[in-house]
C-alpha cells in the first residue's frame, strides 16, 4: 500500500494530468454565486456603465433627442469651454468645494470632540444624523422659507445687526452662500459620526502617555487626535470635494435658473439645463465629461497629498 502510494505521488511530480472538472458542490456553490450577483451586475450595467458610455460617446456628437445625431468630433468641447456661462459654473462649484469642505469637517470635528467624553451622545447623535437621513429636496424647501426675507432667520440676523434683512436668495453676493450654508449643513452629522469614531479608535494608551508628558487639551488635539485621525479626515475630505462638485438639488431648489446673474450655477445645474431644458445632449454631455475630468484630477491630486498629510497609528 505504502508503495502504491509513493509510485502515485511519484507520477504525480513528473507530470502526469491531474483529473479536470470541479466537484459538484464547488459547480453548485459557483452557480449559486453568479445567480446572487447577476443582479446587480445586470443594474450596474443598465444604469451606469451603459449611460456612462453613451455619454462619452454623445460628447463627441450633435443630438437633441428627436433628429439624426451628428457627429462634430471635438466641437462640443470648444463650445462649453467657450461658453462664459459654464465657466461661471465651473468657478461656483470649485467655491463651493472650497467653502464646504474645509468649514464642514471643521465644525463636525469641532462636534465629535465636544461629544467623545459626553454620556448619552446617542441623542446627540441622532438629532446631528437626522438631516443625512431626510431628503435633499425637503431640506432645501426647508431652507428656503428659511432663506425669505421675511422669515425668521433674516429677520433675527436684522434684528441682531440692525441692518435691513438680508436677500439671501436674490442677491448675487448671497445666494452662493446661502446653498453652502444647507450643503455643511445637511452633511455634517456624517462627519460628525465618523470623526467620532476614529477618536473612540485611538489607543488609550498613546493619550495616557500624552498625558504623563503634559499634554494639555490643546496639545492633546493638535499632536496626538488630529494627526492619528488624519486617514479618516483624508477620507472625509475627498467624499465632501466629490459630493461638492455634484451638487444639484439645492441650487434647483433655493434658486431660479442658478440664481440672479447664475451667481449659484453649478455643472451638474448647468449640465441639467443645458441637456434637457435646452435638449442639447452633445453640449450637455461634453460638460459632464469635462465634470468627470475635473473630479478625477482633483481627487488624485488628494491622493498624492496623502503620503505627507496622512499619519498611521503603529
Amino acid at each position: 500500500m505504502v508503495t502504491g502510494v509513493v509510485d502515485a505521488v511519484t507520477e504525480r511530480r513528473r507530470g502526469s494530468p491531474r483529473p479536470r472538472g470541479l466537484p459538484a458542490w464547488r459547480r453548485r456553490d459557483r452557480s449559486s454565486g453568479y445567480l446572487f450577483v447577476a443582479p446587480q451586475v445586470v443594474g450596474t450595467t443598465m444604469f451606469v456603465l451603459i449611460p456612462f458610455a453613451a455619454g462619452v460617446v454623445l460628447a463627441f456628437a450633435k443630438w437633441d433627442g428627436l433628429t439624426e445625431l451628428t457627429w462634430v468630433g471635438l466641437k462640443n468641447f470648444g463650445t462649453v469651454l467657450g461658453d462664459p456661462v459654464f465657466l461661471k459654473s465651473i468657478l461656483n462649484t470649485v467655491l463651493i468645494a472650497v467653502i464646504t469642505a474645509p468649514v464642514g469637517l471643521g465644525l463636525a470635528l469641532v462636534v465629535a470632540v465636544g461629544l467623545d467624553k459626553i454620556r448619552g451622545r446617542t441623542v446627540y447623535l441622532l438629532c446631528y444624523f437626522a438631516p443625512v437621513l431626510t431628503s435633499s429636496v425637503a431640506v432645501s424647501l426647508i431652507w428656503q422659507q428659511l432663506f425669505r426675507q421675511d422669515g425668521n432667520l433674516s429677520q433675527s440676523i436684522a434684528a441682531i445687526f440692525g441692518i435691513d434683512p438680508p436677500a439671501w436668495l436674490s442677491d448675487p453676493h448671497l445666494v452662493l452662500m446661502a446653498v453652502c450654508i444647507v450643503i455643511i449643513w445637511s452633511s455634517m452629522g456624517l462627519n460628525v459620526v465618523l470623526f467620532l469614531a476614529g477618536l473612540q479608535a485611538i489607543s488609550p494608551s498613546v493619550v495616557e502617555a500624552a498625558r504623563i508628558d503634559g499634554a494639555g487639551p490643546w496639545t492633546m488635539l493638535r499632536r496626538i487626535r488630529i494627526p492619528l485621525l488624519s486617514p479618516i479626515i483624508f477620507f472625509t475630505t475627498v467624499v465632501s470635494v466629490i459630493s461638492s462638485f455634484q451638487t444639484f438639488d439645492a441650487v434647483f431648489i433655493l434658486t431660479k435658473d442658478g440664481g440672479p446673474q447664475n451667481s449659484a450655477r453649478t455643472i451638474v445645474y448647468h449640465v441639467y439645463d443645458v441637456g434637457f431644458r435646452k435638449f442639447e445632449f452633445g453640449l450637455a454631455s461634453a460638460a459632464s465629461v469635462v465634470l468627470l475630468i475635473l473630479t478625477v484630477m482633483v481627487t488624485l491630486a488628494q491622493i498624492a497629498l496623502q503620503k505627507r498629510l496622512v499619519h498611521y497609528e503603529s
